[in-house]
């Protein structure tokens, strides 16, 4: 007999869809959407309902697991849970006692989204070893540092509100393969006689459903925003009146704005200046407009000063106060979890790595070496910068690698030992979106595979085996389900969770369900203002950084419609390819499908080659999320991208400069 289940997906994306669930015989048959969400209703991704290739896959860990063969080799053994426990608190014990807590180093990220997966009882335990702090700043980490230091990370326009804007820029996003479900809403506003423009070096849409597109060199977002800036102050476009009410430290902005000419600004992005004064006059004459900000446009060294200077353009010329007027980039702060009241935790301050630098930390770091690692939510093998030293220090015979995931992924074959996860069709969580707005409830649909425990109760076991006595090692995981909900401040209302378990998903009261910028919802700063000169850009605010590398080509590593991040990379990108432009192609007498190499200082990639007109000249594109099986030799985009940092920190992946030649 065939029963149908409600679930959520708590992926690292915008959408967080609601799922309706198949099961037969305890055993998952299909995976459709369920229009409890009504962002979401209708569709899901087809990575997400093709996910039982995932969660039945042959290569699923379904026990504990210790290493017999060579790092790299995948030959494992199964042992108990209390043998896996008993060998990494021993190991752990051992380093802390030789070199000190801090020569251990956790290791995660945006596997899963939910509340109870990571910062909970995963940080009571590596507080109380004292090892390193990890710096997550893969993603993200530019756009929040301008986003909180200007608005607060007040929450954006809503998907469903982009239908009554008369203008919508997609700035450095692909809506089609990232954020799916805001796609039927770009149409029906353009139905509705919406004028849509993009900037991205790569063309996503049809011609039917966009009317500019600034085709931008990687690293320069900045500067156009800034000419559009320079622009609609010469022609008196700014909106004098809205800039003295809500907005301060104009000036700085204005300054760093007055460099840009629209032709100086078309030079170095390598684009038309007609286009850059068109998208000036659509923006600053065309009611109510929004703007998508994505993140592709902070993946470089520019990429925090470029968010700022977009997310200033609204207020510049006061598009906000009516439905379909403002700006949308990560609505993730819209709950206000106070994450510091889901657990009880010893102070945490010891020296913090940035996980974009793992490569170097693995290889460098003396003081004291990184002699342990324990990864989960994460594959930082196929996703970190500087692939070749992350591989490398992987390698390494004195580092002791725990994995704790769902199958053998490029991070886990180089594993001491593997810990069997859960997917989150066998978990319990809790999970707010960073897109859509709702609370989402998920429980599990099936026995879990194996022996396979979530992060919160692998944490409370190690920390139990440690010997701690600490309440957050004792606790399961529906005592930790209320304490995340008790610890949510920002739905309007209290949370509770007896109700959450019944409905599913609760929906935000702003008041009303959706937000309305500066009408319902205003900046979470100082006085409520627009900081147009925030602190967290530095101290060299809107300054533009050339590109001084010699390699001809820019390389991008977009999201696509298989892969958001490396999450089913493993079946759903199983040949590498990188695409150029034609004219790109004909300079260097290669074609369609032929074997190339692409190459820098850093590393090379074999793979196949696909010639696209859609992607601008100048530009390569290595898909995102690849695993290294999909690579003739085994290397991926991560091996070309630098491991130097951008504002907070932040990757910067776009920098990467390469050359293409035939095999």
């Amino acid at each position: 007999m065939i029963e149908k289940h409600l679930s959520a997906c708590p992926m690292d994306c915008p959408d967080t869809c609601s799922l309706e669930v198949e099961v037969e015989n305890d055993r998952v048959k299909k995976i459709s959407a369920s229009p409890l969400n009504p962002t979401t209703g209708g569709f899901i991704c087809s990575k997400v309902g093709n996910f039982t290739k995932r969660l039945y896959a042959a290569d699923r860990i379904l026990h504990p697991m210790i290493r017999r063969g060579s790092k790299g080799d995948a030959v494992f053994e199964k042992i108990s849970w209390d043998e896996a426990a008993a060998v990494i608190c021993e190991k752990f014990r051992k380093i802390r006692d030789e070199f000190g807590g801090e020569a251990i180093l956790p290791f995660s990220y945006g596997g899963s989204n939910g509340l109870l997966a990571q910062e909970t009882v995963d940080r009571a335990f590596f507080a109380r070893l004292g090892a390193s702090r990890l710096a997550r700043t893969v993603c993200a980490a530019p756009t929040s540092a301008a986003h909180a230091g200007m608005y607060g990370k007040m929450p954006g326009v809503a998907f469903e509100d982009y239908v009554h804007a008369r203008l919508i820029v997609i700035w450095g996003a692909n809506a089609k393969a990232s954020n799916i479900h805001l796609v039927p809403f770009l149409k029906e506003a353009k139905a509705n006689g919406a004028k849509i423009a993009v900037v991205d070096p790569r063309l996503n849409f049809t011609s039917r459903e966009y009317d500019l597109h600034l085709p931008v060199y990687p690293g320069t977002d900045l500067v156009i925003a800034l000419a559009i800036i320079n622009y609609c102050r010469e022609n008196g476009m700014l909106n004098q009146k809205f800039i003295e009410e809500h907005c301060t430290h104009v000036e700085t902005l204005l300054d760093a704005a007055s460099q840009y000419s629209l032709q100086k600004a078309a030079n170095i992005a390598r684009v038309n200046a007609s286009d850059i004064e068109k998208l000036a006059r659509m923006y600053a004459e065309i009611d109510p407009a929004v703007i998508r900000v994505g993140w592709g446009l902070e993946r470089n060294r520019n990429g925090g000063n470029a968010a700022a200077a977009i997310l200033a353009l609204p207020a510049l010329m006061g598009k906000f106060g009516v439905k379909g007027a403002g700006f949308t980039l990560s609505n993730s702060a819209a709950a206000k979890v106070m994450t510091n009241k889901i657990v009880d935790s010893v102070p945490w301050d010891t020296r913090e790595i940035n996980m974009n630098l793992l490569g170097k930390a693995l290889l460098e770091e003396k003081n004291p070496p990184v002699m342990a690692m324990y990864v989960y939510n994460c594959n930082p093998l196929a996703t970190m910068p500087n692939q070749a030293a992350v591989l490398k220090g992987l390698q390494r015979e004195d580092l002791f690698t725990v994995v704790h995931e769902q199958i053998v992924t490029d991070t886990a074959r180089y594993a001491d030992l593997l810990l069997p996860c859960v997917t989150f069709l066998e978990q319990y969580e809790i999970k707010k979106s960073y897109g859509s707005y709702g609370l989402h409830y998920i429980a599990p649909v099936i026995p879990a595979c194996g022996e396979s425990k979530p992060n919160e109760e692998v944490f409370a076991l190690l920390g139990r085996a440690m010997g701690w006595s600490d309440s957050a090692f004792q606790d399961g995981t529906e005592q930790y389900m209320k304490r995340a909900v008790d610890a949510i401040r920002g739905l309007g209302r209290p949370v509770d969770l007896t109700e959450l378990k019944s409905k599913r998903m609760l929906n935000f009261d702003f008041p009303g369900p959706l937000p309305v910028q500066f009408q319902t919802v205003f900046p979470w700063t100082n006085e409520n203002k627009i900081n147009l000169t925030p602190t967290t850009l530095g101290d060299r605010p809107y300054e533009y950084i050339s590109d001084q590398n010699h390699y001809p080509l820019a390389l991008i590593s977009p999201a696509t419609n298989k892969t958001i991040s490396s999450t089913m990379g493993e079946y759903n990108l199983p040949e590498l390819y990188v695409v150029m432009n034609p004219e790109d192609a004909r300079a260097r007498h290669l074609s369609e499908k032929m074997r190339v190499k692409v190459f820098n200082e850093w590393g090379e990639v074999h793979c196949v080659l696909r010639i696209q007109p859609q992607l601008r000249a100048g530009v390569a594109l290595i898909p995102k999320g690849a695993w290294r099986k999909s690579s003739l030799n085994h290397l991926t985009a991560n091996a070309l991208a630098p491991d130097t940092l951008g504002t907070a920190g932040g990757a910067c992946f776009n920098d990467a400069r390469v050359e293409i030649e035939a095999l």
